[in-house]
């Protein structure tokens, strides 16, 4: 059963700039994101690791410390 949700115009931009394709639905875009982020522990919390491990990416971003993809890959040779 579909349903929709609610996002604000900036989330749903940010959204569409992280389609591998114009036609990948937005419901294929979430499963792929929510399939990196591990499920936690039994309890449904995540482990301490996992968090710091977050709030580090995040600040990497923010900072400007990550490598564009197109630069990866030519670094990687692929």
């Amino acid at each position: 059963m579909a349903t929709t949700i609610q996002v604000s115009e900036s989330t749903r931009k940010k959204l569409a700039r992280m389609k591998s394709s114009p036609r990948e639905t937005y419901d294929e875009l979430l499963n792929k994101l929510l399939s990196l982020v591990p499920e936690g522990d039994d309890e449904g919390r995540y482990t301490q690791a996992f968090r710091v491990g977050l709030l580090e990416a995040r600040l990497d971003i923010k900072e400007g410390r990550l490598t564009p993809l197109p630069e990866a890959k030519k670094r990687l040779g692929l």
